[in-house]
């Protein structure tokens, strides 16, 4: 009796665990199949769905004109599907040949037991359009979107160009890639339990949205022809480098930024420069890129020498410790402390003016006006003028100003910075300076980007850029705007002279550091017309060879440009003494 029961409790107990763990189990199923249901499906759904992405195009960049700086061009992507392919050895074959690829590597990839595996992008659409005439299963040809610039090297630096997913690198194409990226789309396919496509099946399409155009500030003929003045004095003086920057200083619109030699945006990882690439390591070759896409008008900064007198004058004249009546003598030099700081002129100008003084470029008269207003009111002018914040120009990479702190600045400091030495600044930031002294006393803001609009011309976003009121007075503007066009027309900046139009301007000619290896800056602001400036350039030459003053080497360059642009834009001839005696 007893054996009995034992074994009937024991009967119970496995029946019960079996209800238990049979509940469980239809709980669990209940749940899947109604608080989970969702989850499950797409899970299921993606067990038999392929997807291929589908770029979108770029949005274009266009000039102030309307010409197509940055477009697209439409190019394939060459893929396999593992499980598809019918003729295998077909297949290598053919894609090796049409591909120009090396049939090992096509082998690896059309091998590859993978969902998708992709053989080769950015592939022209005449070769796509071939591949896909071969009717091999499991080959998919997919059109895609290439970045392509119609110019080639034209304002390199300044557009940039885009990697291999499609995504901006440097220039604009990095800062506006917001505007101009769109938003990609996929295809869609349905597969059986063994990945092959369900024929009859409908492809769906997600069609991808396209980016919006970029309107920018510059100007095709306006970049053109100062590309072509930068080349040309490159060569004649084999220098390493040539800067023009074109500017309206009223608003800050940049219609031009050089910097030659540039690079073929269509290969932009090709080094434009004759070096032995086979020999550099993978670091040096990385190092050699970067030098070559540098923006050298923003990225990279300089002693900009007597152009700087701009600014030495025009804070003297602010701050009253200088009028235009004052007299000034240069013997040569000008001992200050214990070194003998002397004159571009050896014999010296002897007696000056104000106005004679910055004709003449005269570093003892402008050393005068510094030591006159003292390190800590020439810092604080410094200061006032924007010369110590970043200009806010839209290109990555502006490098900041290299200056002495305030309590380092003795007098020989102090009268070395009066004509441009002991200190570096960017050609942009020099530019925006001058903009400031001729335009009435406002800081503007440089910039390329003018609007964000869609592809039938329709503007979806307008930029606006800061403006600082007051850096100069009216008064002191328009002495330096009369100051500086006899610099043209009467002293150092001569070769700049155009007949018919009112330029101002300032010329320099620095040392680069260490001073022993006696390499040379040379390089001219101008502007015009000079009584109502809406045009200015800086032309900077890096180690040119031969004679290498800036009046010289770098103010014809300018009045080469000038002749050219100013008629071009709007700028008209007017009735104007000839030039005076030609000054160095």
């Amino acid at each position: 009796m007893h054996c009995k029961t034992f074994h009937r409790k024991k009967i119970l107990i496995v029946f019960a665990a079996c209800l238990l763990m049979m509940a469980a189990l239809a709980g669990r199923l209940v749940y899947l199949m109604v608080f989970e249901a969702e989850y499950y499906q797409k899970l299921a759904e993606d067990l038999h769905e392929r997807e291929r992405s589908i770029k979108a195009a770029r949005g274009r960049i266009i000039d102030r004109t309307g010409t197509v700086l940055a477009d697209n061009r439409t190019v394939c992507t060459i893929s396999v599907i593992h499980s598809q392919i019918e003729d295998p050895e077909g297949v290598i074959g053919m894609l090796s040949r049409e591909l120009d690829m090396e049939e090992e590597t096509v082998r690896k990839r059309v091998e590859k037991v993978s969902s998708i595996e992709r053989i080769k992008s950015n592939v022209d659409q005449e070769t796509g359009d071939a591949i896909r005439a071969y009717g091999y299963a499991g080959v998919k040809v997919d059109e895609d979107f290439k970045r392509y610039y119609p110019y080639g090297e034209l304002a390199s630096k300044v557009l940039g160009f885009t990697g291999s997913d499609n995504q901006g690198i440097i220039g604009l194409e990095v800062r506006y890639d917001e505007y101009l990226e769109g938003s990609p789309g996929t295809i869609l396919t349905l597969t059986d339990a063994r990945g092959i496509e369900i024929e009859n099946a409908k492809e769906e399409r997600v069609e991808p949205v396209a980016g919006n155009d970029l309107r920018v500030s510059l100007d095709y003929n306006i970049q053109s022809y100062a590309q072509q003045e930068a080349l040309k004095v490159l060569e004649a003086k084999e220098a390493d480098y040539v800067s023009i920057l074109i500017m309206n200083p009223q608003n800050g619109e940049i219609y031009a930024c050089v910097n030659v030699p540039e690079f073929d945006l269509n290969d932009p990882f090709t080094l434009n420069t004759p070096e032995d690439v086979s020999s550099m390591t993978e670091q040096e070759k990385q190092d050699a890129l970067n030098r070559m896409w540098r923006n050298q008008c923003v990225n990279d900064t300089y002693e900009p020498g007597s152009t700087f007198k701009i600014f030495t004058s025009s804070a003297a004249l602010l701050s009253g410790t200088s009028s235009l009546s004052d007299q000034f003598y240069c013997p040569g030099y000008r001992i200050v402390e214990d070194r003998r700081i002397r004159c571009h002129k050896a014999g010296g100008h002897g007696p000056e003016d104000f106005t004679e003084a910055m004709e003449n470029s005269c570093n003892p008269a402008l050393m005068e006006m510094g030591l006159r207003m003292g390190a800590d009111r020439f810092y604080e002018s410094f200061s006032d003028y924007g010369l110590l914040s970043a200009t806010g120009i839209d290109i990555p990479g502006e490098a900041s100003t290299i200056m002495h702190k305030k309590d380092a600045i003795g007098e020989v400091e102090l009268a070395t910075m009066t004509f441009g030495q002991s200190f570096q600044i960017t050609p942009v930031q020099l530019a925006v300076m001058a903009s400031s002294v001729v335009n009435g006393g406002r800081r503007i803001t440089p910039h390329f980007a003018a609007a964000v609009q869609d592809r039938d011309g329709n503007v979806l976003r307008e930029f606006d850029y800061e403006v600082r009121d007051g850096i100069v007075t009216e008064e002191v503007s328009a002495q330096m705007r009369e100051i500086l066009e006899k610099v043209v027309s009467e002293g150092s900046g001569n070769k700049a002279y155009l007949e018919g139009y009112r330029i101002g301007g300032k010329t320099a000619t620095s040392q680069t550091l260490p001073r022993s290896a006696r390499k040379y800056i040379s390089s001219f602001l101008g502007f015009a017309p000079a009584d109502d400036p809406q045009v200015l350039a800086v032309c900077i030459v890096h180690d040119p060879q031969g004679v290498y003053y800036g009046g010289t080497v770098c103010a014809p360059v300018v009045k080469n440009i000038f002749a050219n642009i100013l008629p071009y834009l709007g700028i008209e001839k007017e009735v104007s003494e000839d030039a005076g005696e030609e000054r160095e």
